[in-house]
């Protein structure tokens, strides 16, 4: 790995050329055309770019409740309990983040409020590609069952030897209303517009590729997206007390997710820096997706030394990565310290993918610095919040002037009149 020794500010802007996003101009022609096409054609032009991309041809797009099931019964009992117990685990911890609405009627005359509704429908996409994952779909699925979603619309892409059984099982296990074998640009239009076939949501959730973050962003206003996703990133503070060949391993479990993935480390310990390279090209030789990690640790894997722990802090804030490991001495102490990060993990036994299947709290987060302003997927995303009030005719007599006077002065005089046509005549 790339081993930097520069200053804070040096450092500072070689962090802004990793995680600096970029915009494909004809990726984004390339979407636009699809979500033209599938707006306009429905199911057929879903099938064709089905049969051009994946390479498969579909008579029906829907997968059948018998067959959920019959993957339910073909997975492994080890399986089926590792499951279960990252459903248990998600769901009592995202119970804790329901939220509820409030009354205030503490003046005379006047009651606010808030009244909390869950969406109506919402769309999952699940990736097919160069891997299947279970368990982003009971992250995905839990949350909205958790926040009373009615009906969760799942697309996945099709496999030209069917879809992995433990995908199927686990949508099961979420309590996925419907799973569609479509995936791609052309599913989150569906989804985002409607089909024959497929019903229109309200908001579309989960991680996947350039193409279908580019749509996700797309048809972003037509519906809510939850964010436009990056690669995978991980972030990892450490010092002295920490184990290289630990590090190099957590490094790598996100760099093997995608060519493009990010895998950073900083430290106080230049024996630790160069340690923990030797240990990432160790483990590389003998890694089974070692064609893409290779790529991702050498175009955008690096390691920074800097003087302090302080520095440390403030560089990985910069950096605000998506996974953040606190590998320190009494790492609770540092929780205040940091600002930016999507999950944190703290002291050597939370590796990373404790978080990707067991833990509880999400690991669909924000990515590429967007954890300076975005947070983990939660019960919250999947509701929407609506103000009430009601006002007594003394009540609003007691702040008409202060009405219609910043009416006014806006000059927005029916607003005023509005007000004012209350105390007129018979007007109750």
């Amino acid at each position: 790995m790339k081993i930097y020794k520069k200053s804070l500010a040096e450092m500072k802007k070689i962090v802004v050329r990793y995680t600096t996003q970029t915009t494909d101009l004809q990726i984004e022609k390339q979407v636009a055309e699809i979500i033209e096409n599938v707006r306009e054609k429905g199911d057929k032009a879903v099938k064709s770019y089905e049969k051009k991309f994946d390479g498969v041809d579909l008579d029906e797009l829907r997968i059948s409740n018998s067959q959920l099931e019959e993957a339910y019964q073909s997975i492994s009992p080890e399986l089926k309990d590792a499951l279960k117990l990252a459903e248990k685990n998600i769901k009592n911890y995202h119970e804790m983040e329901l939220q509820h609405g409030f009354v205030d009627a503490a003046q005379p005359g006047i009651i606010r409020g808030q009244k909390v509704t869950p969406l109506e429908r919402v769309g999952l996409y699940v990736p097919g590609g160069t891997a299947a994952y279970p368990s982003t779909i009971l992250m995905n699925a839990l949350p909205a069952k958790i926040a009373g979603v009615d009906e969760i619309v799942m697309v996945t892409p099709p496999q030209k030897d069917g879809i992995a059984p433990a995908v199927l099982a686990a949508a099961k296990i979420a309590g996925v209303t419907a799973v569609y074998q479509i995936g791609g640009a052309q599913a989150i239009a569906a989804l985002a517009y409607g089909t024959e076939s497929v019903p229109r949501v309200n908001k579309i959730v989960g991680p996947g590729n350039i193409f279908v973050a580019t749509a996700k962003k797309q048809v972003f206003g037509q519906v809510a997206i939850d964010m436009v996703a990056g690669p995978s990133e991980i972030g990892i503070l450490a010092d002295e007390t920490a184990t290289p060949y630990q590090l190099a391993a957590d490094l790598l479990s996100q760099a093997e997710h995608d060519k493009r993935a990010r895998a950073i480390l900083i430290t106080n310990n230049e024996e630790l820096a160069t340690a923990v390279s030797d240990e990432v090209e160790k483990q590389l030789a003998v890694l089974p997706r070692k064609a893409i990690a290779e790529v991702a640790i050498k175009d955008r894997g690096f390691i920074a030394i800097m003087d302090s722990i302080p520095e440390m802090f403030a560089l990985m804030n910069e950096v605000a990565p998506e996974h953040l490991e606190v590998q320190l001495a009494d790492p609770m102490q540092y929780l205040s310290s940091i600002r930016n990060a999507g999950s944190v993990f703290l002291g050597k036994y939370a590796s990373e993918p404790l978080g990707d299947y067991v833990a509880g709290p999400n690991h669909v987060l924000p990515t590429g610095g967007t954890a300076k302003f975005s947070s983990p997927l939660g019960v919250y995303d999947f509701v929407k919040k609506t103000s009430f009030i009601q006002f007594s005719k003394e009540a609003l007599q007691k702040d008409l002037k202060a009405i219609t006077t910043l009416a006014r002065t806006e000059g927005l005089e029916a607003h005023a009149r509005a007000v004012e046509s209350r105390f007129k005549g018979d007007a109750k």
